[in-house]
């Protein structure tokens, strides 16, 4: 039956900390044991698997042959926001073992205290700790509540090769990608290709500064001034020059015009029927779904071509942020049996778990023949629930289908080449609310600057009032904080 617990949200803490002491299976621990052929049940939330999901029967039917007999029960949250909806779930006393956040999990690590650290869990483990890159491993030693085996999420921008092929431009893109042969480069390629628009994203600017940010000079969230003190660097004079170029772009019909209320399904659809040359996508298995969708509707020229980073007072698609992840899974003090709860973890890091999330159902998303794996017309429905990481990953597959294409193992050479780490760091529960009324008012701003109801003259008005909302109190404290 699936653990309710019916807790007193004023009492969580006490109780939960409580049920953590009485309850203690760290590494090492026997509680991981089942008791004869009973399995242990472990609770689990996440957004992305369903009750009949096969991804949880193949989890227990896999831990079972290797002596680890599980029980997953998942337990539902209400449709909505999924950060917010958790949160709900877990302030209600329904803790389940297994949580998976995408946001929101700060309050129930540090302030309410009722997430596990991990150090001990991944330092015993064998395949979460191989699985894990050089961010990965510096985020869960500065935050080790969460774990999420999955390559730095940023965006690459892509073009259509036959599109690429037009240009004269292209070529020299790749030589010097400076900011004016990016602006060269998106000229001809609309002009070349019939485009309404050379460059379209999805409602924020966040996909262009993957691309432009270094190469104006913003190489951090916070940048060191000439007197050694640091300025975030959105209200730089880097930013200013950036949105100057960003309001040239739209204003010379290069950047989408509806960027702000595109989503994201009606910014990939604006590429594919040929609306837009270039979008930005996060490397890896995104730019393989481009890739797939891009060549079945418009053939085998149309794959896509991932682009390099824009060059100039630096160069690098957005500095990663190594504070803590952004989402990833997190275990519960209130779990009766932790270990087994991170045995679910493991056994999906192991090889033959990552060939069950990443792959599906042999037999079904793909076969073997030959020692060789070939995926079926079903594995493009087939996506990674737990593991995204390929850096434990290392079957072979049939030459006819990869598990990335080509574009999409070039995006990850590109971004483990291109990137380095950034300087942010987790903001304190005491100013949060402060930060998110700057960041607010940032994208307010800059939206009206590149749509032209501002201009940069603004700017410095812009500045005083991120200020007064809250940002001179972030900006001493980011002078406490960075070292």
């Amino acid at each position: 039956m699936r653990k309710v617990f019916t807790l007193l949200a004023a009492s969580l803490l006490v109780i939960s900390t409580a049920c953590s002491s009485g309850n203690s299976t760290a590494p090492g621990g026997s509680a991981a044991a089942p008791s004869g052929d009973q399995p242990v049940t472990i609770t689990i939330v996440d957004k992305d698997l369903q009750p009949d999901d096969p991804l949880l029967k193949g989890i227990e039917a896999g831990m079972k042959a290797e002596g680890k007999n599980v029980k997953l029960q998942l337990v539902p949250v209400q449709s909505g926001t999924y950060s917010e909806k958790l949160g709900l779930l877990l302030q209600s006393g329904n803790i389940p073992d297994l949580i998976y956040f995408q946001g929101g999990d700060y309050q129930f690590a540090v302030t309410q205290k009722i997430l596990e650290d991990l150090t001990p869990y991944i330092e015993k483990s064998t395949h979460v700790k191989a699985s894990m890159n050089p961010y990965n491993q510096e985020r869960t030693k500065n935050y080790p509540y969460l774990v999420w085996l999955s390559p730095t999420s940023s965006s690459v921008p892509v073009v259509r090769q036959d599109w690429f092929d037009k240009t004269a431009s292209g070529k020299e893109l790749l030589v010097n990608p400076t900011v004016d042969n990016y602006y060269n480069f998106f000229k001809e390629l609309k002009e070349k290709n019939g485009a309404k628009f050379a460059y379209t994203t999805a409602g924020t600017l966040d996909e262009l500064d993957a691309t432009f940010g270094q190469a104006f000079g913003l190489t951090s969230t916070w940048l060191k001034g000439e007197d050694g003190k640091y300025a975030f660097g959105k209200t730089t004079s880097f930013e200013k020059d950036k949105l100057e170029f960003y309001a040239k772009l739209y204003k010379d019909g290069l950047l989408d015009p509806e960027f702000l209320t595109k989503k994201w399904d009606t910014k990939e659809k604006a590429f594919y029927d040929g609306q837009a040359g270039v979008i930005a996508g996060t490397q890896g298995k995104v730019i393989d779904l481009y890739n797939t969708k891009s060549t079945s509707q418009n053939g085998a020229t149309a794959k896509v071509m991932p682009l390099p980073p824009a060059k100039g007072k630096g160069q690098g698609y957005t500095p990663v942020d190594v504070s803590k992840e952004s989402r990833g899974f997190a275990i519960a003090k209130t779990a009766k049996n932790k270990e087994m709860a991170f045995a679910v973890l493991e056994y999906l890091a192991s090889p033959k778990g990552q060939l069950l999330d990443k792959l599906g159902i042999e037999g079904d998303q793909y076969t073997v023949v030959d020692n060789k794996i070939k995926l079926t017309a079903k594995s493009a429905e087939w996506y990674p629930r737990f593991v995204e990481s390929t850096v434990n990953f290392k079957p072979e597959f049939d030459p006819s289908t990869p598990y990335l294409s080509e574009p999409a193992a070039k995006s990850l050479d590109m971004m483990s080449k291109l990137s380095k780490k950034d300087n942010s760091f987790i903001i304190p529960a005491e100013l949060a609310a402060k930060w998110d009324a700057c960041n607010a008012l940032y994208k307010e701003f800059a939206a009206n600057v590149v749509t032209g109801k501002k201009t940069i003259a603004d700017f410095d008005q812009f500045v005083q009032a991120w200020n007064a909302a809250g940002g001179k109190e972030m900006t001493d404290y980011a002078n406490q904080t960075i070292k």
